[in-house]
């Protein structure tokens, strides 16, 4: 990987392409940090020194943004509610016949989708801003642990203003996060929108490093160190293992010329769901921790206590199981819905493609569905086991604050899969340039 970055800064264009990627992320660095308007910089910074690591059901959403959310700055949202509505248009595909006729037209419906997928973000993007501006301003932000006011009033502005422009200027902050990452996408190197959270997530790293140093000593910083390379190298070597099922295109007259008589093969990823089903099961588990906000927090019950316990806590047994079967069911409900047998099947009975053995058609659909079932289940375990590592961090390091550890599950997932997605994208650019050709 090091070797490709070499040799790309000594290619003019796409040396260009990656200093305009590094120069897009500082920007989106910048706006992380630029706090918005009404919000008081000073009573934020304390409220996060105060409630470190105690973020509770936002931690994941933080870790995304690369700690901007906790801080309201201008790109607090960061780019999730792209990934949500990309998600949400993705799931609708199935049930909506329209958005499933745009999906096989092409690159013209590909972009329609993309167009409905912008409007959608900016629409979550003032759901999730109204909602961050009422948690901060009823103090829930930092789970009423922090009396300072954040967003405080002022005698020369109403506060119906001041909070429509905060929420507006978050939401504008998700419009431009939006752009950006397009902008990467076409003219730097990489997925722009993968490239972005890799930026905040990696931002995180070192303060998260350092506090375990500080809090555990330095033989503990150590050993997690190396723990962290083994997961990577694990996660490395899972991420790219695939089975290829063969397939042979018969030969073709078409007019006067012969087309087919090829062999290629269908990459069956074993992690083919990717970072979704993480997302998932998070998602659902942060449910039981915001169906306490409606208890009372001063009297609490017996069936508060169960789900603080159980639900919430990370280090619960209870947690740990839930998580990992949410995990795997997520996986293969989302396999399910992204790759259809049926569809591939029908295309390359369509282009005269075959597996060899297996006739063509619905026997070629089942074959396919058997392979897929069979190669879901060790991805599934693989993304349920690497999710729940950080839980058990948890458990090792003794410290209930480590609730935005950065080193498991999804964050090491996304890291180690933007990293060798953009590799391979700069070797296959400096393969196009530094073609050899047959003699040398």
């Amino acid at each position: 990987m090091l070797s490709a970055f070499l040799s790309a800064f000594r290619t003019p264009d796409l040396r260009k392409k990656i200093l305009f990627t590094v120069g897009i992320v500082a920007i989106y660095r910048l706006g992380a940090t630029v706090p918005s308007p009404g919000v008081s910089y000073g009573n934020v910074q304390k409220c996060i020194q105060a409630t470190e690591g105690s973020t509770g059901v936002l931690n994941l959403l933080d870790l995304f943004s690369g700690g901007a959310l906790l801080q309201l700055s201008v790109f607090a949202l960061g780019i999730m509610p792209y990934i949500t509505a990309s998600i949400i248009l993705q799931l609708l595909t199935v049930v909506i016949p329209r958005l499933e006729q745009l999906r096989k037209e092409g690159q013209a419906g590909q972009a329609k989708i993309t167009q409905y997928t912008r409007y959608l973000t900016l629409g979550l993007g003032v759901l999730q801003a109204s909602a961050f501006v009422a948690l901060a301003r009823s103090g829930q932000l930092f789970n009423n642990m922090c009396d300072e006011e954040i967003i405080p009033s002022s005698t020369d502005i109403p506060d119906w203003l001041t909070l429509s422009i905060l929420v507006m200027t978050m939401t504008a902050g998700t419009g431009v996060v939006m752009w950006l990452g397009e902008l990467i996408t076409d003219r730097g190197v990489g997925n722009g929108m993968s490239v972005l959270i890799f930026t905040s997530i990696a931002a995180r790293l070192p303060s998260e490093g350092w506090r375990i140093k500080e809090s555990q000593g330095w033989w503990k910083f150590f050993l997690v160190i190396a723990l962290v390379l083994v997961v990577i190298t694990a996660v490395t070597f899972i991420e790219q293992a695939q089975r290829r099922i063969p397939v042979q295109y018969a030969k073709r007259m078409i007019g006067r010329r012969m087309y087919g008589g090829t062999s290629t093969y269908i990459p069956l990823k074993v992690n083919q769901a990717g970072v979704i089903p993480v997302i998932f099961g998070s998602s659902l588990l942060y449910l039981p921790q915001l169906a306490l906000q409606f208890f009372d927090q001063n009297d609490p019950g017996k069936t508060q206590a169960w789900i603080q316990n159980n639900l919430v806590d990370p280090t619960s047994p209870i947690y740990i199981s839930v998580y990992f079967l949410l995990i795997i069911f997520f996986t293969y409900f989302y396999v399910s819905i992204t790759f259809n047998p049926t569809e591939v099947a029908d295309n390359m009975k369509k282009y005269g493609g075959f597996v060899p053995g297996i006739r063509p058609g619905k026997p070629t659909a089942d074959y396919l569905d058997f392979i897929l079932s069979r190669i879901t289940l060790p991805g599934a375990l693989y993304l349920a086991i690497i999710s729940i590592l950080p839980n058990f961090f948890f458990i090792w390091l003794d410290r209930q604050q480590y609730l935005n550890f950065p080193f498991g599950g999804t964050a090491v997932l996304i890291m180690v899969g933007v990293a060798l997605e953009t590799s391979k994208q700069i070797e296959s650019q400096l393969m196009q340039r530094n073609y050899e050709g047959f003699l040398r």
